[in-house]
């Protein structure tokens, strides 16, 4: 008799966002079209780091994806953070556009924000822990 359900993995789950920021010390932010419950909310974009893929090409892939860029990492950004709903961690890498202007492919929305506006939008609870982190950063880059 054959088992229909699908194996489960034991390996935790890793989402990656990239907090992509431009010349002029601004950072893209991304606003949710879905699910539901989630539609409205901004986030680094990004997403699920796949089997046998590395974090870096994870994040690549996704901003190929849903923003139609290259990107290249600069730095982690916070350390990891639990995601209570997924039961898996968060990963945000600082990053910069290699090539591509941005485009919402799968979001609802863009917008570059510098250092003051950061608390202008309504980040997801996922990503809102590294905010003030962002706006250290982005105020040394001249944001």
């Amino acid at each position: 008799m054959s088992n229909p359900l699908p194996p489960v993995s034991s390996a935790p789950l890793i989402v990656v966002g990239a907090a992509i920021v431009n010349d002029r010390g601004q950072v893209l932010a991304a606003q949710r079209a879905e699910p539901p419950a989630l539609a409205g909310c901004w986030e680094f974009p990004g997403g699920k780091v796949e089997p046998g893929e590395s974090d870096v090409s994870a994040i690549v892939r996704e901003c190929r994806e849903e923003l139609g860029v290259e990107v290249e990492l600069v730095e982690r950004l916070g350390p990891d953070l639990p995601l209570q709903r997924d039961f898996g961690v968060l990963r945000v890498w600082i990053a910069r556009l290699a090539e591509g202007e941005p485009t919402a492919l799968e979001h609802a929305a863009l917008r570059w924000l510098d250092a003051t506006e950061l608390d202008d939008v309504a980040w997801l609870p996922a990503d809102a822990p590294l905010i003030d982190e962002l706006r250290v950063r982005l105020a040394e880059w001249g944001g």
